[in-house]
């Protein structure tokens, strides 16, 4: 039988008084879905009147994964950042193979080997200024009060890489200025994402946002050399794009794109990592003695290291399942059809079935779902051990969507994991966190799941040898 679905009373703001009660749409999430059941309706601004209808059961989801199609409405806000249309809500036809082309990139072995050493060159760089603030404050007797701010630094080194790989890293170093790419691509992100209207009816990131693409213009021309071939084997992006034909306004909204979608992500979900691990001394200890046991005396993994990191992959997964970097997404669906079915779900609203009509936008609220108590016993604890082969085998694979799912999830979700596993690989090798007493660590929504006033620790030398070799 049909089952009405749930949900709060209309209101005539739309519902972003309810959004704002709550502390945040991630917020408002949690507390739908544990009085409703995992199916609520909700008013959600710009999903129209009909609402949204947000699914936090991983097996309800499995109805939902073939939607390849996302709001426009909701995703308007990255149009200004494309010139050949907004990559985020291409047509399915258009979009299968602009997908397949970035995956067989950003998923693919021989690009993040092909970057590995210049992303190691940059954590390492951070790690020394970090070892030379920490040094500083222990001759000037401060030692207590040498702290680091995680999400500042490391969102920036996230950054930086995201330039390194997008922009083609040593092989266009005579063309790309690194700190300028990076300070045009933090004006572009206030200027065209921080805030809904233009200051004086201009924005003033659009100087950056050309040069940005400027860059680019010279990356191809610089590839069109006589004499230069371009790659086509998968290993660089703007090589594989030219490779396949691509106009230029389509890389240069590629680049753009894929650097905004990891400008922050990974930087993220380091921090929260790493703010997790300050808080369990002995999961951070069992993660160290792994970084000596497999790394011995040196100071970064290579990419065959990277897979015998095992307990450091489960410590990632399970930060990440407290603190998704993304904690929502969303899906217009295309036809209607049914959720649920006799003994398809558990908990509140088992065994029910609710109408999906065409047209209905579909959020996936990924913190709620990562919340699940019917998958995640406890869900509020910092378990590792959740992500042995074991258990990862005995929960529906939609338990655990930090990068989305179906055919519009994350194409860098390969790409992003190497670049947190090393970064935590090399820093965890080499320091010791904890939290700085009396900081309060609050998560809020902005763009990705931020701390409102970062997340200060302070960084403690292991005493072991740290220079690459």
């Amino acid at each position: 039988m049909v089952t009405p679905i749930p949900g709060p009373e209309w209101q005539s703001d739309g519902g972003v008084g309810a959004v704002a009660a709550a502390g945040g749409l991630h917020l408002y999430q949690l507390a739908l879905h544990e009085r409703y059941g995992p199916v609520v309706r909700f008013q959600l601004p710009g999903a129209g009147r009909g609402g949204a209808v947000s699914v936090a059961d991983p097996v309800l989801l499995e109805a939902t994964a073939h939607v390849n199609k996302r709001p426009a409405k909701l995703f308007e806000f990255l149009a200004p950042l494309c010139e050949a249309g907004n990559l985020q809500v291409l047509d399915a036809e258009e979009h299968g193979p602009w997908r397949r082309l970035l995956l067989s990139v950003l998923a693919g072995r021989p690009s993040h080997e092909r970057h590995l050493a210049g992303f190691t060159a940059l954590v390492t760089d951070l790690a020394d200024r970090w070892a030379e603030q920490t040094e500083q404050a222990e001759q000037t007797q401060q030692a207590g009060r040498a702290h680091v701010s995680l999400q500042k630094d490391l969102t920036s080194l996230s950054l930086r890489m995201i330039c390194e790989y997008a922009l083609g890293g040593a092989a266009t170093s005579d063309i790309v200025d690194p700190d300028r790419v990076t300070a045009a691509f933090e004006d572009v992100l206030v200027e065209h994402l921080g805030r809904s209207e233009p200051v004086g009816g201009e924005r003033g990131g659009d100087d950056s946002l050309a040069y940005l693409r400027a860059t680019v213009d010279r990356i191809i021309a610089a590839y069109r050399r006589p004499g230069r071939p371009v790659r086509g084997d998968r290993s660089d992006l703007i090589g594989a794009l030219l490779a396949a034909g691509e106009r230029p306004a389509r890389i240069r909204d590629t680049v753009m794109v894929t650097m905004l979608a990891a400008h922050h992500t990974t930087g993220v979900a380091v921090s929260w990592a790493l703010h997790l691990l300050g808080r369990h001394p002995d999961v951070a200890a069992r993660v160290a003695d792994e970084l000596d046991r497999v790394l011995g005396e040196r100071a970064a993994p290579d990419y065959a290291d990277l897979r015998r990191l095992t307990y450091l992959d489960m410590v990632l997964k399970e930060s990440m399942r407290l603190y998704p970097p993304g904690p929502y997404g969303a899906r217009e669906a295309t036809e209607d059809f049914v959720l649920g079915g006799e003994g398809e779900t558990e908990g509140k609203g088992g065994g029910s079935q609710y109408e999906i009509s065409a047209g209905t936008t579909i959020f996936y609220p990924f913190w709620a779902i990562h919340m699940n108590p019917a998958h995640w016993p406890d869900p509020g604890s910092f378990r590792p051990e959740r992500f042995t082969p074991e258990a990862v085998a005995a929960r529906p694979r939609f338990a655990y969507v930090p990068f989305g799912l179906g055919p519009r999830s994350c194409e860098g979700a390969g790409l992003a994991m190497v670049e947190a596993e090393l970064m935590l690989a090399v820093l965890l090798k080499r320091f010791r966190f904890r939290p700085v007493p009396g900081h309060e660590v609050t998560p809020v929504e902005r763009f990705v799941l931020w701390a409102a006033d970062d997340i200060r620790m302070t960084v403690t030398p292991r005493g072991l040898s740290h220079r690459a070799t």
